[in-house]
This record gives C-alpha cells, structure tokens and sequence, in this order.
C-alpha cells in the first residue's frame, strides 16, 4: 500500500493506493533542494493477519499523524505484506522521534527499527 502526498492538498484527502514498485525507486532522497532527507521506518507487528476494518482503523490513525506533520513528511509507504511504515521527513533533528511517538500513542504496537538520522550520525 503506497501511501502518496499531494503537494496541494491535505494528505487525508490525498491518498493513493496502488501497485508497489520497489521502495528505492519510488522514496524520495532529497528535497527540492538537493538536501537529504531523513527516513525512519516502523514496523507494525501482524498488522495483515488483522481483519480489513482492524487495518483500515489502524490506517486512519496514521494519517492523523500525517495530518498532523504534512508539512514536514515528504512521503510515507506501509508495505502490508511485511507490516512494515517507511516515512521519509524534512531534515529535522528529533522529528523522526517524535513523529514515531505520535504514531506509537496512536497504534501501540508500532516499533521503530530504523532511523537514518541516528545512524548516520554514530559513523
């Protein structure tokens, strides 16, 4: 499930469902700008073997974050065959973590298992 912003409209209103192409051809890297974008992925533990209304009500609590931040998430993409959010953001130190946070009240049993950010920073 690709879940895509249009730059003129609110993300609730704007959501794409469609066939998925491999995640690096479709995630942006950098902004307009060039300047990198940071990326942090969640994973949502057995979020397919839910019934279809438990995935669209856990959907519908995403996009209210995303609601919340649209001006700073630049692309977001749930992957439901390995339940797994990848949410490309303006490069802001500490809003992948609070962005996560805020998705994590929303839906606990979402786990961060990745920050670009964080790790490119320990190197």
């Amino acid at each position: 499930m690709n879940i895509k912003k249009k730059a003129t409209t609110s993300l609730q209103n704007s959501l794409i469902l469609e066939p998925s192409q491999p995640l690096w051809k479709r995630a942006p890297k950098r902004d307009k700008n060039g300047v990198s974008l940071f990326d942090f992925i969640l994973h949502i533990p057995k979020l397919n073997k839910k019934p279809l209304k438990q995935q669209q009500e856990t959907v519908l609590q995403i996009e209210k974050i995303f609601d919340l931040y649209q001006d700073k998430i630049v692309f977001a993409d749930l992957n439901l065959k390995i339940n797994v959010l990848w949410v490309s953001i303006k490069p802001i130190p500490g809003l992948s973590y609070e962005i996560a946070a805020a998705i994590k009240i929303r839906v606990p049993e979402a786990i961060m298992v990745a920050n670009q950010y964080e790790a490119n920073r320990k190197r």
